[in-house]
């Protein structure tokens, strides 16, 4: 199995299934999105062959496959699934069957030439990002992840300025000069790191060659010159994920996008930058990610606070969830730099589950906002005596995003609390201060929007139709499957961040109460120094 080029199928698959939509004539561009979706449901089939055949405890990197590209420049065409990639691109290869049926009839109101693009176009964008996704998922040379990590913009800006709001266009450019910018910044520092690997020897873009030589201190480049590699690579990732304060692109695009664009863009294209912190920041500079980390963790933090209140005083509840997601990129990235196996393993999985809660809230968003025809919270009222099904399906999603126990990011949340605290007690005890605020921001919003009397112009309100309800139902399913037994996951991602805390020769911080070595339990301290039970 290992000798058949699995990863590549895996992302040629979408981008062939891409290619033949664009292809199709006129007359038949009505198959576009069943055919789309045919290649997206074939995708998700062997994301899950994969993972079926993937071993946890065995080689850190699976599915390999390796082929000369440029060798001039020490480059190939390197693929590879590690546990933390593994879960990112199941949940790429879940998503977008369900987005695709989302957005089935995006653009349905729409002038007669926008109509013909959604038939055809539309779904063909939509599988372009999710190849170059998982591309950037299974990449293991740093030039090939480089490269689709920066393509995947051109498909996402023509998904945002071709088909969405009215101010879609100021959106779409803003997302695209952000994002490329921090990947001009990210190309020096790609050069640089080149640059580096030539000195006294053979440049290469071979990442695992390249964490081999900075974890046995070979690179043999002054630390400033390291740090300053390091920021441009995490610039370019902060932007992407984003971070506070590169976020403000944001909340536009996700506003001004199409609902299933929106979710594509949040909940997969920006995993992208903190799955690369995680594999390349962390790796490629493991000593200038311990001495920026107190920073990152910092702005993590502020971004948790920061995007949480904002989310409190929006009106718009399309920005409002935007805001969220700025808040739990932040959990994500503190979990990250916290660099303890218990705050890592909740980020990753945070990134699956904040994945999952965006797309259910999000989507349910956009299906009640398609029926009355305003983003504004106070048109609403009264919504759950009409349209039950929706309204309920909109709390779970409410109560995952506010991280209630037994719901699936409520796990992610806890661990990265967990992890955090032995490193960083200040930055956990402000971080769990925003369950408070996500408590509040949710709440209110059900409160305002599905609650008290019907107000006018919501007593014709539709519930969830079958097509709404077999994209809704499965993302609930996952919500409170991974909330109640997240350990298959966990069992996946626990041992790729072992092998990344190993790498970086970073342990676990030791407890700081001393225990009984003979029971375990708690000890006393002695007025002599020493300990009792």
């Amino acid at each position: 199995m290992n000798n058949f080029p699995w990863l590549t199928v895996l992302w040629l698959l979408p981008m062939v299934g891409a290619g033949v939509v664009l292809a199709i004539p006129a007359p038949r561009r009505h198959l576009a999105k069943s055919i789309a979706l045919g290649v997206s449901v074939a995708v998700l089939i062997l994301a899950c062959g994969l993972a079926a055949g993937f071993d946890a405890g065995g080689e850190q990197y699976q599915f390999v496959e390796s082929h000369s590209w440029i060798p001039a420049f020490g480059t190939g065409y390197t693929l590879g699934l590690d546990g933390i990639a593994l879960v990112l691109v199941l949940l790429t290869a879940v998503l977008v069957p369900l987005l695709l049926l989302a957005g089935w009839n995006d653009g349905h109101d729409a002038p007669d030439y926008t109509q013909r693009r959604v038939a055809h176009t539309y779904v063909a964008l939509i599988l372009m990002v999710e190849a170059m996704v998982l591309v950037s998922f299974t990449a293991l040379d740093i030039l090939l992840f480089y490269v689709f990590f920066e393509a995947m913009l051109i498909p996402m800006y023509f998904l945002i300025g071709g088909f969405g709001g009215a101010r879609r266009s100021y959106a779409a450019v803003k997302f695209l000069l952000y994002n490329l910018f921090g990947g001009l910044i990210m190309l020096a520092a790609v050069i640089g790191l080149y640059v580096v690997t030539a000195d006294g020897g053979t440049g290469t873009f071979d990442f695992r060659e390249v964490v081999a030589a900075a974890s046995a201190g070979e690179l043999g480049a002054d630390p400033a010159v390291l740090n300053a590699l390091f920021l441009g690579f995490m610039f370019a990732f902060a932007v992407k994920a984003p971070l506070w304060p590169f976020h403000s692109w944001l909340p536009d695009a996700a506003v001004e996008a199409t609902p299933a664009s929106a979710v594509l863009m949040m909940a997969v294209v920006d995993k992208v930058g903190t799955f690369a912190m995680l594999r390349y920041c962390l790796q490629l500079f493991p000593e200038a990610s311990a001495t920026f980390a107190p920073l990152i963790a910092t702005l993590a933090v502020i971004g948790i606070l920061y995007g949480a209140v904002l989310a409190i005083g929006q009106t718009d509840m399309m920005r409002l969830i935007a805001y969220t997601s700025i808040s739990h990129f932040g959990f994500i990235i503190l979990g990250i730099f916290a660099m303890t196996s218990q705050g890592q393993a909740g980020s990753t999985l945070y990134m699956v589950n904040h994945g999952i809660s965006t797309a259910a809230l999000f989507l349910i968003a956009g299906f009640l906002i398609s029926r009355r025809g305003t983003r504004l919270i106070d048109a609403y009222g009264g919504v759950q005596k009409v349209a039950p099904v929706l309204a309920g399906t909109f709390l779970v999603a409410g109560l995952a995003t506010l991280s209630l126990p037994g719901l699936a990011p409520f796990v992610s949340e806890f661990l990265v609390l967990v992890g955090t605290y032995p490193r960083y007690q200040v930055a956990a005890v402000f971080a769990a201060g925003a369950l408070v605020l996500s408590a509040v921001y949710v709440l209110w919003l059900y409160q305002r929007m599905m609650t008290g009397p019907i107000t006018e112009d919501n007593e014709k309100v539709r519930d969830l139709v079958p097509r709404e309800l077999a994209v809704v139902a499965p993302l609930i399913a996952l919500l409170i499957i991974l909330g109640v037994y997240p350990k298959p996951a966990l069992d996946v991602i626990t041992p790729a961040v072992g092998q990344i805390l190993t790498t970086i020769d970073r342990q676990d911080p030791a407890p700081t109460v001393p225990t009984d070595p003979r029971s375990g339990s708690v000890a006393e301290q002695a007025p002599d120094g020493g300990t009792h039970p």
